[in-house]
């Protein structure tokens, strides 16, 4: 990679200069309002040395960049990058079409991360029914009747929520259950027919 091709946020020495004050103030309104020192709490805290003290004048890449997702905001992706959770199945084309159309400055890109998680989230619940242990939607209806009842939320500041919680929890779960149910039922109609 040519040296003009790696932005200077990433090298040791900054090869831009910053754009002048004159030049913010007729480009941002209100900039450089806080320019004073004594305005400023944190000013001590905002005196760099002039060395960095980095070892090196580019990082070395990790390797295996190739096919990963990047925001399109950035030339190429950091040259550390975390490899734990792989993109897989319907929510990983979800989360690259995040990352491939949308800027991360966009609500979509988010929406879309976010349905991405849902949809992982929804794919480890089914696969779970396929094991011998499926997931156990976690309500604590079976704790309190066990440990002590509604007296174990005596003193708690949500006490108020009580009612609610098992509902939130183990609605979806119930209302899954109805839809099939109903999608069963239809089917078996279907076949006698």
């Amino acid at each position: 990679m040519t040296e003009p091709d790696i932005p200077s946020a990433y090298v040791r020495d900054k090869r831009t200069a910053p754009p002048s004050r004159e030049e913010l103030r007729a480009r941002i309104p209100g900039w450089g309002v806080d320019l004073d020192p004594a305005d400023r709490p944190s000013s001590p805290k905002l005196q760099y040395p002039a060395q960095t003290g980095a070892h090196w004048d580019f990082p070395d890449r990790q390797p295996g960049s190739a096919g990963r997702e990047r925001s399109i905001e950035h030339a190429f992706v950091t040259p550390v990058f975390g490899t734990a959770q792989p993109l897989h199945g319907p929510s990983g084309a979800i989360r690259r079409l995040a990352y491939q159309r949308f800027s991360e400055a966009r609500l979509a890109h988010w929406l879309l991360l976010v349905a991405g998680d849902r949809v992982d989230a929804w794919g480890s619940h089914l696969q779970s029914f396929g094991s011998t242990r499926p997931d156990v939607p976690a309500t604590g209806v079976r704790t309190e009747a066990s440990h002590g009842g509604l007296r174990s939320r005596a003193g708690r500041s949500d006490r108020r929520h009580h009612v609610v919680d098992p509902l939130l929890v183990a609605g979806p779960w119930v209302a899954a259950a109805g839809v099939g149910a109903v999608a069963v039922r239809r089917l078996a109609r279907a076949l006698r027919r």
